[in-house]
Order: C-alpha cells, then sequence, then structure tokens
C-alpha cells in the first residue's frame, strides 16, 4: 500500500523570516529553545533569529556540532527543561535541525534516546508528547525542516535514524537570504546532497508518484544552479533554487533513499569529521551504476528521465557527469582524498547492511556489492 503524506506548513521566499514570531504563536511555542550551532552564531544569523522575535523570552544551544551527537542532545534537553522552554526553534543545517529534532524527543518521552531510532523499532513509541518544532534553515542541503526523521550519532557511536511523522516540523521558514553567506565548499556540498536526496528518492521502488515528480524537478532545479550558487554566492536566483531543492529532495525521500545513504551514514558514524553531503557525492556515481541494472528502475525508464533533468544525452552518461560536476565545484575526487581508507570498510559495510535506507534501495546490496561501491568511489 502507497502511503503519501505532505503535512509541513512552509513559508518560502526572501525574507520570510519576519513571519517567525506569527509562526511560534500559531503552534503555540511562547518560551523556545534555540537550537544551533556556532558557525551560524558567528555569521550573525543567531542574532538575526533572535532580533525576529520582539519580546519572546528565548533561550540558546549554539554547540551543535557537524554531526549531531546523543551528547549534544543531552547538553541542549538540559537548557530546555532548566529554563522551562515550549517548544524549539532550530536555526542552521541539518546538523542543528536534526539535533532539535533529538531534543523534541528526549525532552518530552522517557528513556534513552537509542529506544526511539528506527532499526531499534522505535518509530512506534515517538509520540504526539514530542515538543513543537519550527525549523530556519541557513543551508540549502538535507531539507530536514520538511521530513520526518533525523539522524544522530549515539554514545556507541552508530550513526542512526528516527523516523515519524510526529517529527515533522510545525513550521518551516524557508528564507534564501539566510544563505547568501555561505561558504563556497559548504554550497557545494549541502547543494550535492540535496541533489542525491532528489536523486536516490526517485530510483527507489515504492509508489509515490507525486514524490517522483517533485524529486525529478528538484533534481533540474539544482543541476542547474549548483554551479552558479557555487561560484558567485550573491546570486539569488540561484539561491532560491537550491533552497527550493533541498526542500523538494526532503519531500520525496519519504519514498526512501537508498546504498548512497546507507554507505554515508555509516562511513559518517565511523568518521564523524567527514561532511555528509561530499560523501553522497562521491558515492552517487558507483551506486546509481549498481542501481542500473534494477528491474524497477529499467521498467520506469528513471535513469533516462534523470538524465534528460540534468540535460543529458543519456542515463548512462550519469556518473561521470556527477562526477565532473564534483570536480568542478572543488569537492573531493574520492575517498581516499577524505582520507578514507579500505581498512575501514568492514565497519562501514557493516553499518551499511544495518541502516535504514538499505532495504528501500531499488537493488538489494549484498556486503560484497557494497565493498566494490567502496573501491569505486576511492
Amino acid at each position: 500500500m502507497a502511503f503519501i503524506n505532505f503535512v509541513t506548513q512552509i513559508q518560502f521566499e526572501f525574507g520570510a523570516l519576519k513571519l517567525l514570531a506569527q509562526e511560534c504563536q500559531r503552534v503555540g511555542i511562547k518560551r523556545p529553545l534555540i537550537v544551533t550551532d556556532p558557525g551560524v552564531k558567528a555569521a550573525g544569523l543567531l542574532q538575526k533569529v533572535q532580533d525576529a522575535l520582539p519580546g519572546m523570552t528565548t533561550s540558546v544551544f549554539d554547540q551543535t556540532p557537524s554531526n549531531p551527537t546523543e551528547g549534544a542532545v543531552r547538553a541542549a534537553v538540559m537548557v530546555y527543561k532548566t529554563n522551562g522552554c515550549d517548544g524549539l526553534i532550530a536555526v542552521g543545517g541539518g546538523s542543528s535541525i536534526d539535533c532539535a529534532k533529538g531534543v523534541a524527543i528526549a525532552a518530552t518521552h522517557e528513556g534513552p534516546l537509542k529506544t526511539y531510532a528506527t532499526i531499534e523499532g522505535g518509530s512506534l513509541k515517538i509520540t504526539a508528547r514530542v515538543a513543537p518544532l519550527i525549523a530556519v534553515p541557513t543551508t540549502a542541503g538535507t531539507g530536514s525542516e520538511v521530513a520526518r526523521g533525523a539522524i544522530v550519532i549515539l554514545d556507541d557511536h552508530r550513526k542512526l535514524g528516527f523516523h515519524s511523522w510526529f517529527l515533522v516540523p510545525k513550521a518551516a521558514i524557508c528564507d534564501p537570504e539566510l544563505t547568501l553567506g555561505l561558504p563556497t565548499m559548504l554550497t557545494a556540498a549541502t547543494g550535492m546532497d540535496a541533489i542525491a536526496h532528489c536523486m536516490e528518492a526517485f530510483m527507489a521502488p515504492a509508489f509515490n508518484p507525486p514524490a517522483d515528480g517533485i524529486g525529478l524537478d528538484g533534481l533540474a532545479r539544482g543541476w542547474t544552479h549548483i554551479e552558479r550558487a557555487t561560484r558567485d554566492g550573491s546570486d539569488r536566483e540561484a539561491r532560491l533554487n537550491m533552497m527550493s531543492t533541498s526542500m523538494q529532495g526532503a519531500m520525496a525521500f519519504q519514498k526512501g533513499l537508498g546504498c548512497v545513504h546507507s554507505l554515508s551514514h555509516s562511513l559518517g558514524g565511523v568518521d564523524p569529521r567527514l561532511h555528509h553531503g561530499t560523501l553522497n557525492a562521491v558515492f552517487l556515481p558507483a551506486v546509481v551504476r549498481f542501481n542500473a541494472s534494477a528491474e524497477s528502475v529499467k521498467k520506469e525508464h528513471r535513469l533516462e528521465r534523470m538524465a534528460y533533468a540534468m540535460g543529458l544525452a543519456s542515463g548512462s552518461d550519469i556518473p561521470d557527469a556527477i562526477q565532473a560536476m564534483s570536480a568542478r565545484l572543488g569537492l573531493p575526487a574520492g575517498l581516499r582524498a577524505m582520507g578514507v581508507s579500505e581498512g575501514q570498510f568492514d565497519d562501514v559495510i557493516r553499518g551499511a547492511m544495518a541502516d535504514h535506507c538499505h532495504k528501500t534501495n531499488p537493488r538489494l546490496a549484498t556486503p560484497e556489492d557494497y565493498r566494490e561501491m567502496l573501491r569505486q568511489s576511492m
């Protein structure tokens, strides 16, 4: 049975941040905890958010790491409870938004966070008690502002997913103006993350035609505008389209993702220093080649349809086009350039096989399949 659900209220325009106080009032947040990271604070974006909430008592947790951890969630929960907060405003990229989703669970549910992880059977244990959340993305990558999931590294070093429709933010403030100062390499890496979401969601075998349409349009926007946004961070049209690609990718991936994310989640847990979007860009070519023989991909002409959206002649051109795009953007050519060694493969494969994205790939991968994808991605 197909389950199709698009539920987030989105304010999308340049200057949308001015609607933040209105959205807090609509969802009933009076004493928010703002969850963000040191980079967002240093860039002055935290202050912009606080300025958009005149007269409101706010608390701040600004120590979200580049890959959110259970320890960071605990520290933020402490601030939330100490200050009597009644809701959350996540400001930043996917890390801050996912950290806030972890807080939304942990501040209102009993037991360790792993109790609620998807692969631990925890999705149904997440209830409507979750703290209300408003997401304000400052990057164009994960699309977590419209998604039902979060990724957190637990104390046992596993990088696990948490999924529930109760985790979807009550509102998303998508203001492309907040991304105008995004550094070049972060623009490129987060942009490829968004493109990967559109592509993997489109290849996923679940029946969800609206998600397919959203993902394919997002891919076309992202592929057309990522170089412009990277080359000229002040290009407002490019920034708007990249933020839309990010949002659309996450709206589409309710279908599921696949081996790209199984591998990037696992390797990101093995080495948290590695950027998730960059890993996705590196893994995409090998996974597209692997998926080319999947029955659902061939039957629906999915590679050819993606190629058309990307302005390519054939679906077989996609892997090389992705590698060429990454090179033009200045991203690493492969895992070796990121400091990954073959000695890490066994741990990565073990994590990928257990990841929640493993079974939603259009072709089920074996451990040896994953090993070959890792070899091709070096």
